[in-house]
């Protein structure tokens, strides 16, 4: 990992030529079970870093909206950790990968009904659940808000998106029955699923979720806007999250073969950070067999390596360099 800013020609080229080179990519599909994802052009690819000085380097589709998807845990997350601390969100969410599907019943069943990550739909339903609120609407407008903030702009929701998703989100109603049968939600729990499944429903572009990571990358303080949206000493909980189960069970893969901190959702959206240094975020709808993107996997990863962004990439000290 490289300690020094990366000058932005360099930034340009990587971004620019991750676009052209993964751009034909072949290899998955939208996702289907939920309708209006499914009926969304394949062949966009968007790319984009943005650093923690506020530079912004984009290429292809970088200024399409899409749904934000599982991505939007991250935020939640951050938010509940700031209002309840990180000590109880991991008492009462945990930080463990689950080992399997991110909609996984069974793991909720292994553990007595309670959630192991925040970053699965079961811990993320309970996360949405511990926003302290008064009503579903406040805590609605409070997770609404918190995308806003890392974003640095006004992020909406598409009803379209949300509607759909509403019509078929029987698993996850099911899932939060189960938490509340654990002890494991702290509202009622068709709340719980119905806040969660409108977070998952905004829109946002690849340049907000490079923004959106590159506030985490700046110690929670967004690099366009000024503002502080999480507090600095709380960023290395998120980041863990994300690298436990932010790939759903490719993270460990991923952190093997790139070593950043990421989030992906099946809406196409993957956002990779650089703590210190910069985000990378790529959107794409087709995705893998576990629900992440593949172009933007490939995108962000060849972005990561080539700018020699890898957390675990120990530098060489003279005396080595023929070690």
């Amino acid at each position: 990992m490289t300690l020094i800013a990366t000058p932005a020609d360099r930034i340009e080229e990587a971004v620019v030529d991750a676009h052209d080179s993964q751009k034909d990519k072949h290899g998955g599909e939208n996702a289907s079970y939920i309708p209006v994802l499914a009926k969304v052009d394949p062949d966009l690819l968007g790319v984009c870093v943005v650093t923690v000085g506020g530079q912004i380097f984009a290429a292809g589709d970088a200024r399409y909206e899409f749904a934000l998807e599982s991505i939007s845990k991250v935020f939640t997350l951050a938010l509940v950790i700031e209002q309840r601390g990180p000590q109880e969100v991991l008492h009462r969410v945990g930080a463990n990968a689950s080992g399997r599907a991110f909609n996984s019943v069974a793991a909720l069943e292994q553990h007595n009904d309670k959630p192991m990550s925040p970053l699965v739909n079961a811990g993320a339903i309970a996360t949405t659940s511990l926003v302290k609120a008064a009503d579903a609407e406040d805590r609605w407008r409070q997770i609404l808000q918190v995308q806003s903030d890392f974003a640095g702009r006004q992020i909406s929701v598409s009803d379209e998106i949300n509607a759909s998703e509403q019509d078929t989100n029987f698993h996850n109603r099911a899932i939060a029955w189960l938490l509340r049968d654990g002890g494991s939600i702290y509202c009622d729990p068709m709340e719980a699923c119905d806040v969660y499944t409108r977070q998952c429903s905004t829109l946002v572009t690849t340049v907000d979720l490079a923004v959106m990571g590159a506030t985490l990358a700046n110690g929670g303080l967004n690099p366009l806007t000024g503002k502080r949206v999480v507090a600095h000493g709380n960023v290395r909980y998120v980041l863990a999250a994300m690298t436990m189960e932010g790939i759903y069970t490719r993270s460990g893969d991923w952190a093997y073969t790139v070593g950043l901190p990421a989030k992906s959702g099946v809406g196409g959206g993957l956002v990779a950070v650089a703590p210190g240094q910069l985000a990378i975020a790529a959107f794409s709808p087709p995705l893998d067999e576990v629900g992440n993107s593949v172009r933007a996997q490939a995108a962000v990863a060849q972005v990561a390596r080539t700018l020699d962004l890898g957390l675990f990439d120990v530098p060489l000290r003279g005396d080595q360099a023929n070690g």
